[in-house]
């Protein structure tokens, strides 16, 4: 399995637009700080990549990494599909960036999120004269035991029946503020992606948003190869702290890295390697001079890095 890291900050990147926190001027001042949108592509077959979440700056994404580039055909592109792990706008607006692919694009997602973007954002009525969304419903865990891979060919069209498989782990009823008034208040919303791969008998777990940690999300962080967390804040009081939130970390969604109740004490007792993605610009990880960084190294977790290259 061949991953590559499109971007590892939360919504609005690094820096946000309208944006003159520490951390947005830090990022303005040292570009080398910029982060775009959190996403990563997965090798499915040869010259068939599929990138997670599609974020707004999905079109930079693709022409950073030379794997995904055109060719050799004028109208040629590698990148055939999309999964996503949430119905947020962050993860979802790049799906009509890709209205120009010639040979149409697969849209991987749980049933609730495929009814959010193509009723509630209308992607697939206003994509529709452009091209052609196959869009597939990803199921959960199902209860199969996670260390015999379960889940669904991610590629659809390769037909080959040893290539990666993907399954959700179902994590909160967190809905975007667009499907505010719609009464589903199922879990699977907000998932982790689980991808395994049979040959190599490996498995990745991406969590870029982290409501609360289940039993059935901690078994899937025990049972990974690598996994992805989200990283959003440092703490519990950083949204408040900053001063653009009447929220901590925990009521917005997220559960922080640090302190009670973080993550990082949790993965720092598991097996497999641990990296945080998806940072808010007010986290001060996103200084890579911060003191915070000396913290996760010692505990054995990492932040991942924009452009890394992860194969499994």
């Amino acid at each position: 399995m061949l991953l590559q890291v499109l971007g590892t900050a939360a919504g609005g990147g690094l820096p946000q637009w309208n944006c003159a926190c520490p951390g947005c001027t830090g990022a303005r001042a040292h570009p080398e700080r910029r982060r775009r949108h959190a996403s990563l592509a997965v090798r499915a077959g040869e010259g068939r990549w599929y990138v997670v979440n599609a974020t707004p700056d999905i079109g930079e994404q693709i022409e950073g990494a030379s794997e995904l580039h055109p060719g050799p055909g004028a109208r040629q592109t590698p990148v055939v599909g999309v999964v996503l792990t949430d119905a947020e706008l962050d993860h979802t607006l790049g799906v009509a960036r890709l209205r120009e692919a010639h040979d149409g694009v697969d849209v991987l997602a749980t049933a609730p999120v495929l009814d959010a973007v193509r009723d509630g954002l209308r992607l697939d009525a206003v994509l529709g004269p452009y091209t052609r969304l196959r869009w597939r419903e990803l199921g959960g865990g199902g209860g199969e035991p996670l260390g015999g891979g379960g889940g669904v060919p991610l590629d659809g069209e390769s037909g080959d029946a040893s290539g990666i498989t993907v399954s959700a782990v179902p994590l909160s009823a967190k809905k975007p503020r667009y499907a505010s008034n719609t009464s589903d208040l199922r879990d699977s919303w907000s998932i982790a992606l689980r991808l395994h791969d049979p040959g190599t008998r490996r498995t990745l777990l991406y969590a870029p948003a982290l409501a609360r940690w289940s039993d059935a999300f901690d078994e899937a962080v025990r049972d990974a190869d690598c996994v992805f967390v989200d990283g959003t804040f440092w703490d519990d009081a950083e949204p408040l702290r900053s001063g653009f939130s009447t929220r901590t970390a925990t009521a917005m969604g997220h559960l922080p890295i640090a302190g009670p109740g973080g993550t990082a004490h949790r993965l720092a007792r598991l097996p497999g390697r641990c990296l945080y993605t998806h940072l808010n610009n007010t986290n001060p990880l996103g200084n890579p001079h911060a003191e915070q960084h000396k913290l996760l190294a010692e505990w054995g977790i990492e932040v991942a890095a924009e452009g890394m290259v992860i194969e499994l």
